[in-house]
């Protein structure tokens, strides 16, 4: 009985695979054609992929019932008004920006939207590929869960619809808003067309919320129904497009160039590009805050300890600390880089020389060094984006009069990542990353070891990484595959392999920077999606993420700067 279990646990493993691989083969073919119909015929094969998959992220997307908590996932990174638009356009950056058109940010995605018309939403890339994949993969569920509206609301092939979704309606088209009792009503209506019980409606209501609109959810299942029965109904289909411009540049590293130029221009100015370059990908707070906030913050650093003071600091009431912190640093050797490229990637440049180590009890001070430290510290990137930027900001910098091959003496990654083997808040240490859907697989020497965490009040994991596609495409009989087989993998995150690649390929073969180049790669668990209830869908770390986030950012910092 094991062994057949085992088998069957396998074939779905390889199911899975396999639909992802066709998802992404889909995703390039209908890129290059330049349009196609989500529910059409076109979109055949990327909807039968993602129902063949089933990612735990999109929970009941193969079944009757609405899925609520994708749906949230999916709303949080889209753009607001996109389930009324019928036709989604992807452009490069081509100008909207200083248009009269308003820019619309996703709550949980950098990317600049604009609504060109009622029908018409337009989405600038310039992330890359990867940015493309999360948008179509989204879509896909959404249009797919508008679809199952619109059945369950449909009577005959008339048009004709249910008593539900005309109250509904009824409640929509009211031009005063709604009343606790009316919105009981409608709430009472939606719950029957989508398969749900009134309690499981309420308990989303709030999160759907935005300041403009408090019935946001009952506006998003209307349109997301309505323009589902348009298409069976009046064989109108929604069509996504992708502009000419973007089909050229896509690939030609635009963005990661400019960013780039900005950082190295920025280094020249200051006289710093000769000196001992240390590269860090991580969030842009702590870093800063370890140099800045012992000295910012000195009364309470002594009286609470410095963990406690990292736990303030993430509070969303305490703005006037940061600041604090963040003038201190912009006085003392920190330079700020306000993205204008569109690559989304914030920098700041530190240079170590200018900070004052007195206060802090876990770093020493670097002016004694002959040759100070730079530290560039850069925002996370996103998927394939990491190859870009990193691939860019390693290459040498040409001015009229000299060419400059930066001394980059270290490069540091420290993100979130899903956790196979231990919970959320613990930290992995990979030894080696390895691209999902391929054999490709990058064996490095992480100068980070799990004995350097010891006593710090963290678990620590070591072992082989894995680069998903995205992480929304992932379901438990794969990520199980992953750990359980001779791969023993023990997260999972996206940019892994195309920083690596990026750093093998400038320090092994373009010799642009040294072969000696070092490498650290941390990451602190968000969740463990094997676990039942935490999938990759779950929300942030909260506290819980303070410690481990520090703890890394303390032992990368420790190794650059002691």
């Amino acid at each position: 009985m094991k062994s057949s279990t085992k088998k069957l646990n396998r074939t779905r493993a390889q199911e899975s695979s396999h639909a992802i691989e066709r998802m992404y083969i889909t995703m390039r073919h209908l890129f290059s054609r330049g349009f196609y119909k989500p529910m059409g015929i076109s979109g055949a094969t990327l909807r039968q992929a993602l129902l063949s998959l089933r990612p735990e992220i999109y929970g009941t997307i193969a079944e009757e019932k609405a899925e609520l908590e994708g749906l949230l996932y999916v709303v949080d990174r889209l753009p607001i008004g996109i389930e009324q638009c019928s036709h989604v356009n992807l452009t490069s950056a081509e100008g909207f920006g200083d248009s009269h058109f308003e820019v619309i940010v996703p709550a949980k995605r950098r990317r600049n939207c604009y609504r060109i018309d009622f029908e018409q939403m337009n989405i600038e890339i310039t992330r890359g590929r990867s940015e493309i994949y999360d948008i179509l993969t989204h879509l896909t569920f959404l249009y797919i869960e508008s679809h199952k509206i619109a059945r369950q609301v449909l009577i005959g092939e008339k048009g004709k619809t249910t008593r539900d979704w005309q109250k509904l309606e009824k409640a929509i088209q009211s031009k005063k808003k709604l009343s606790k009792k009316e919105r009981e009503i409608a709430v009472t209506h939606t719950a029957n067309i989508l398969g749900r019980t009134f309690d499981e409606i309420n308990s989303v209501y709030a999160a759907f919320a935005t300041p403009h609109q408090p019935d946001h959810f009952l506006h998003l299942i209307y349109w997301l129904g309505k323009r589902a029965i348009n298409e069976i109904v009046n064989y109108d289909k929604r069509i996504i497009t992708f502009s000419p411009v973007l089909r050229e540049r896509l690939g030609h590293h635009i963005h990661g160039e400019q960013w780039a130029n900005a950082i190295k221009s920025c280094l020249e100015k200051q006289e710093l590009i000769g000196r001992p370059i240390h590269i860090i990908s991580a969030n842009l707070h702590s870093v800063m805050n370890t140099l800045y906030a012992p000295k910012a913050l000195q009364k309470r650093y002594k009286a609470n300890g410095i963990f406690s003071v990292y736990e303030e600091l993430s509070a969303d009431k305490n703005t006037a600390m940061r600041n604090k912190i963040k003038a201190l640093a912009l006085k003392e050797g920190m330079t700020y880089i306000d993205d204008k490229s569109g690559t989304n990637i914030d920098v700041q440049v530190i240079d170590t020389a200018k900070v004052d180590f007195k206060y802090n009890s876990i770093l020493t001070s670097s002016k004694t060094a002959e040759n100070p430290p730079v530290i560039i510290v850069m925002d996370y990137a996103f998927g394939e984006q990491a190859y870009e930027t990193i691939d860019e900001l390693l290459k040498p910098f040409k001015t009229k009069a000299k060419t400059y091959f930066l001394n980059v003496d270290s490069i540091s990654v420290m993100g979130k990542a899903g956790i196979l083997d231990g919970g959320k808040g613990d930290i992995m240490i990979p030894s080696a990353h390895i691209f999902e859907g391929t054999a490709d697989n990058y064996p490095f020497e992480n100068e980070l070891k799990k004995e350097d965490f010891e006593g710090q009040g963290v678990d620590v994991y070591e072992g082989a990484m894995v680069t998903v596609l995205g992480t929304s495409l992932q379901n438990k009989e794969l990520l199980r595959f992953f750990h359980e087989s001779t791969w023993d993998v023990i997260g999972l995150e996206m940019e892994g392999v195309h920083y690596q690649k990026a750093i093998q390929s400038a320090s092994k073969i373009r010799n642009s920077i040294s072969p000696e180049v070092k490498v650290r790669y941390a990451y602190y668990a968000s969740d463990n999606p094997l676990e039942t209830g935490s999938t990759l869908a779950s929300g942030g770390l909260g506290l819980s993420g303070v410690k481990p986030t520090y703890v890394i950012t303390h032992q990368i910092l420790k190794q650059i700067i002691n």
